[in-house]
């Protein structure tokens, strides 16, 4: 006689949360035993008809959550919890088909038994609880002196989110459980993730740039983990991130040539501010060089100076507008009046502003599948940052090629230097309208 097996969910045992155990119950000659899952569950998530996690759409997903929370776990979770009940089933079908093959007679409490002791030599030293957190903390000291101190903040908030996923699904996050579907379910959490300002009130949520920027940096993490002798689960790599294209913020040359002919008159803290904009834009530099920039690299008619961010050497030449600046401030002691990244970043906008630099521009983002598009006046939107895109899509339009352009900014990708390519195709496209229309 073969044995009988269905899951129950167990309303004897509720926890404190209300959740309650789903066991596995082996029934045999009149004989039962059960087998715990290790899967805890709110009762409103069960199906008795079926016997089985039941499957939510979307309207009863969002009714659940508005009761109860966190306590409905990600889609995917659940379709991981199971997958883990079929495979508990599958195992238990397996030991009984053994017993039958050998002709050896067999009870409901011997398939358990057989069940643990198989389970018993499968089971290896338990991964550290923590492991994953302390390896983030270990990594990012590891490479404070190394790296760009703003490359490694996306770490500490890869850790806060991990954590608050962990809380979230209720599952300890370990190395060795990271696999596809925990991927699927992390994304699924950021995307979800808003955050309130308790003060202001105001709403803080996640877009898919900066999802895709986490999801890209756990991965790194996980292929830096296994490099480094840690047991990783190989499920993360099949993992897909879909990137977005980001628009290139950048002056053209009728907005850069309004931005230098301003007259600021005793303006001297805007002057100043147009002056180090002016040479951003002039030779690429992101803002953390122009700040460590000194005398000693102007060598003639150029500069030589190491990349803050990526460590590497680079020659700019210098042209009539950077040598028109740097002789401004010859007497300094510093070639440039350099500020505060945050005051440059909000006098920048106050400068273009006053430049007339006001043309709307629509910016799109996607949270999930949710699209959000606004509209601001361009000066808004500039930033230090944006004097180094100005100088490549100005090179490119005045026809400095490709290879030199990337050669002087250090970009070593093309990948990443593509967008200001099809930005000035674009341009060409447009002004091509304008003459033959």
């Amino acid at each position: 006689m073969e044995a009988s097996l269905r899951f129950t969910l167990r309303k004897d045992l509720i926890n404190k949360r209300g959740e309650m155990p789903i066991s596995l119950i082996i029934a045999l000659n009149g004989q039962k035993r059960k087998i715990s899952t290790g899967i805890s569950i709110i009762p409103e998530l069960w199906s008795e008809a079926a016997r089985n996690i039941m499957p939510l759409t979307l309207k009863q997903r969002n009714q659940l959550e508005k009761t109860h929370g966190d306590l409905v776990p990600p889609k995917a979770v659940l379709i991981k919890y199971e997958s883990e009940l079929n495979e508990l089933k599958f195992k238990i079908q397996k030991i009984e088909e053994e017993f039958r093959f050998s002709g050896v007679p067999y009870s409901a409490s011997k398939i358990v038994d057989s069940y643990k002791e198989s389970n018993e030599e499968k089971v290896e030293k338990p991964e550290p609880e923590g492991l994953v957190y302390d390896f983030i903390d270990q990594y990012i000291q590891d490479n404070e002196l190394i790296r760009a101190k703003g490359s490694l903040v996306v770490y500490k908030s890869l850790r806060k989110h991990l954590k608050n996923f962990q809380k979230k699904s209720r599952k300890k996050i370990r190395f060795e459980n990271m696999d596809y579907i925990f991927m699927q379910a992390f994304q699924n959490y950021l995307v979800g993730w808003k955050e309130v300002n308790n003060k202001t009130g105001r709403v803080t949520t996640l877009n898919n740039v900066s999802i895709g920027k986490q999801l890209s940096t756990l991965k790194t993490f996980l292929s830096y983990a296994r490099r480094r002798g840690i047991k990783v689960h190989d499920g993360y790599k099949e993992f897909t991130i879909k990137k977005e294209r980001l628009e290139v913020i950048a002056l053209n040359q009728r907005e850069f040539d309004a931005l230098y002919n301003l007259d600021l008159g005793k303006h001297k803290r805007l002057q100043q501010v147009k002056d180090i904009f002016i040479f951003s834009c002039a030779t690429g530099y992101r803002y953390s060089d122009l700040r460590q920039l000194r005398r000693e690299h102007i060598k003639g008619d150029e500069i030589r100076l190491t990349i803050t961010k990526t460590k590497e050497p680079s020659v700019v030449p210098l042209n009539r507008y950077s040598r028109e600046i740097l002789a401004k401030y010859e007497e300094r002691v510093e070639p440039l009046p350099i500020i505060s990244n945050q005051k440059f970043n909000n006098y920048v906008k106050e400068l273009c502003k006053l430049a007339g630099i006001d043309e709307p521009v629509e910016i799109i983002r996607y949270r999930g599948a949710k699209r959000d598009a606004k509209v601001f006046p361009k000066y808004e939107l500039i930033s230090a940052h944006t004097g180094r895109k100005t100088f490549v899509t100005l090179s490119l339009a005045k026809g400095i090629p490709a290879e030199v352009v990337m050669k002087i900014t250090g970009h070593s990708d093309y990948k990443s230097f593509k967008r200001y390519i099809e930005v000035d195709e674009q341009r060409k496209r447009d002004e091509m309208t304008k003459a033959w229309s």
